[in-house]
């Protein structure tokens, strides 16, 4: 299942299934919480779910695919029979891009035993942050189910990132476009079609401050790339450091700053934590679009 491309700027919102998420660890570890943590998402009129059983920050331990099963199928279930059941429609709009208005669910996971299972289980795409680097074998099963597929461009893992953030003398846009399209050569020759591909330039994922906000201001080469473009913003450390504000959840107004920043840069989705304020700021921000 996919978006229509182009009309305007999507917002996801997170859905972190894990104890030990860097904004929100633990507050939705239960599938009756993120199934009401769905439901006001979808209400606030955000359009995809991201659900994540395995954190990604930067020092996170790697809990093994086991556990991140474990942790996502029941609430993955339990959305997606409130999708399918009518109880989980977002708020409808004149540039909807479904008509039905059920929202999508994304996995976001790098394994392929737990993509094939949440695929079998209702998920409608897949969000890697590694790119196929972690479980190459994930681009032939995604190509097999021919589902969107998020590249996120990333270096090492949450052990080693924040030590690999040397780009050289090309810099960091030319780096992480080099590196992306590497990815994708991968992901297409395992038999992924272009039109499947999301682009992620991994905000925050071996990147420092400086470079997070490099990335952000020269967003328009990497749309050139004609692949739909997906930003994480939310609550970063890098707003963080810009702001002098500690507390990820003090970061809202950063985030809404970046997420207006990335509508008018012509970005297609936008993935944050708070899907009310957001929402608005992104339908804002469109309508100021030329």
């Amino acid at each position: 299942m996919a978006l229509r491309w182009g009309q305007r700027t999507q917002v996801m919102g997170v859905i972190n299934l894990t104890p030990d998420s860097f904004s929100d660890g633990g507050r939705f570890d239960r599938p009756e919480r993120a199934l009401a943590q769905a439901r006001c998402l979808v209400a606030q009129g955000v359009e995809i779910l991201d659900l994540g059983a395995q954190s990604t920050r930067p020092g996170a331990a790697d809990v093994g695919a086991a556990e991140e099963l474990a942790r996502l199928l029941p609430a993955l279930r339990l959305i997606r029979d409130a999708i399918d059941g009518g109880e989980l429609l977002y708020p409808p709009r004149s540039d909807a891009p479904q008509a039905s208005g059920r929202p999508l669910i994304s996995v976001d996971t790098f394994r392929a035993p737990v993509a094939e299972a949440a695929l079998a289980a209702g998920a409608d795409w897949i969000n890697d942050v590694t790119g196929g680097r972690a479980d190459p074998a994930i681009l032939p099963l995604v190509a097999q189910a021919g589902c969107p597929y998020v590249l996120m461009h990333s270096r090492g893992d949450s052990q080693s990132m924040d030590g690999l953030t040397d780009y050289g003398a090309v810099g960091v846009v030319e780096g992480v476009l080099t590196e992306l399209r590497q990815a994708s050569e991968q992901a297409l020759a395992a038999g992924l079609r272009r039109e499947q591909l999301i682009w992620d330039p991994g905000l925050g994922f071996a990147k420092t401050t400086d470079q997070n906000l490099e990335l952000l201001r020269r967003l328009a080469q990497l749309r050139a790339e004609g692949i739909p473009l997906l930003v994480g913003p939310s609550r970063k450390r890098f707003i963080g450091a810009v702001l002098e504000e500690p507390r990820a959840k003090g970061r809202l107004w950063g985030t809404a700053a970046v997420v207006a920043h990335c509508v008018l840069a012509g970005v297609d989705v936008v993935r944050v934590h708070d899907g009310g304020p957001i929402v608005q700021v992104a339908r804002m921000a469109d309508a100021l679009r030329p």
